[in-house]
């Protein structure tokens, strides 16, 4: 079996014939080398196939579907509510939480927060080719970029809220239910302190100092979800 892998958003199953899109025939043709009869894996939400191509016709892969190889997962949901940082740090943190297993990234333009904007449609490229290196079948989904107080009064979650002066190191499972866990981290020049009261009412969640230092984002999504992992696998 192949090792190649490609998220296909269109719906799939057994016998089928499609054409892949411009882009990914060309990594199937020109950067892997495919040929004709050879076989590949695509995916979505609902299960991974394997798929042998039938021809390749103006650079464009034509595939017939052979057999269905996984089925839809059950997952725990994992979100992750971040400040928007440097493009180049950003995508390397929206890649390592995907393959930490994140299935929602949700943009919080905090008071602090100095890079306003982000370009969603480069971040979900960047979770399509975490997860298809990853073999993750559900790709994350990435929330409009939004404020901390609709933030909170919209979403229903048990919320790990990363503080710096919080005196706990550890997460209470105990505390923990069926609803998504999302981890918010702050700003670069950490949560104003407004913000942080106001986090800290909100219902069910648990304040944790990761570190002892000072991290940086990216760095601080990566320990954050990791304890995170190790609590509710």
């Amino acid at each position: 079996m192949s090792n190649i892998r490609l998220f296909f958003s269109a719906t799939l199953s057994t016998d089928m014939i499609d054409k892949l899109d411009k882009s990914q025939s060309h990594y199937l043709n020109k950067v892997m080398r495919i040929k004709e009869n050879e076989i590949f894996s695509v995916f979505n939400k609902n299960g991974e196939w394997e798929a042998k191509v039938l021809g390749i016709s103006k650079s464009i892969v034509e595939f017939k579907i052979t057999k269905r190889l996984r089925q839809k997962e059950n997952f725990k949901e994992l979100w992750l509510a971040f400040s928007p940082i440097k493009s180049n740090y950003q995508n390397f943190m929206i890649q390592k939480a995907t393959e930490l297993g994140v299935t929602k990234f949700l943009p919080i333009i905090f008071d602090r927060t100095v890079v306003r904007k982000i370009n969603k449609e480069r971040l979900e490229k960047v979770v399509i080719e975490a997860s298809e290196q990853s073999n993750r079948i559900n790709v994350p989904v990435i929330e409009e970029s939004q404020n901390l107080d609709n933030f909170l009064k919209t979403n229903s979650i048990d919320l790990i809220f990363t503080d710096l002066n919080s005196n706990n190191n550890k997460i209470d499972k105990s505390k923990l239910t069926d609803k998504p866990v999302c981890i918010i981290i702050g700003p670069e020049g950490d949560f104003s302190e407004a913000e942080r009261e106001e986090i800290l009412l909100f219902g069910g969640v648990q304040a944790i100092k990761i570190n002892e230092n000072i991290l940086r984002s990216e760095t601080a999504v990566i320990s954050a979800i990791s304890i995170i992992n190790y609590v509710i696998n």
